[in-house]
């Protein structure tokens, strides 16, 4: 059964702008997570390139390209599409890992899954 676990006030996520950072624990291991916000709606991922694992963002919480359509690994320059974390160009191997998340009276949250999982 999944859980909804709050994440922050919806007014802290601005269409193709900065991430609300988060943690979790994908399997065993503690991970970095973020949360942004694209045509008015919220979306989330693991902080992992489908590439190689390592972080994506090229600034602290910072994933859009430039146009403010693509997030952006700033390490090897794979593309990624916001609304399902599909590799669209450069060196991919698969998808970002999708976090399901929803929207309630003002709040954003992240929902736990089999393999994810809040921080105790």
């Amino acid at each position: 059964m999944t859980q909804r676990i709050a994440l922050c006030h919806s007014t802290d996520l601005i269409n193709s702008a900065q991430a609300v950072p988060f943690d979790v624990l994908y399997g065993t291991r503690v991970c970095a997570a973020f949360a942004i916000r694209y045509q008015d709606q919220v979306y989330a991922y693991l902080n992992r390139c489908a590439h190689v694992p390592m972080e994506m963002d090229y600034q602290s919480n910072r994933f859009f390209d430039s146009s403010g359509h693509w997030l952006m690994c700033a390490t090897h320059g794979a593309m990624y599409q916001p609304q399902t974390g599909a590799c669209r160009s450069g060196p991919c191997r698969g998808g970002l890992i999708k976090i399901e998340t929803s929207e309630v009276d003002g709040v954003v949250h992240w929902h736990t899954a089999d393999n994810l999982k809040p921080i105790e």
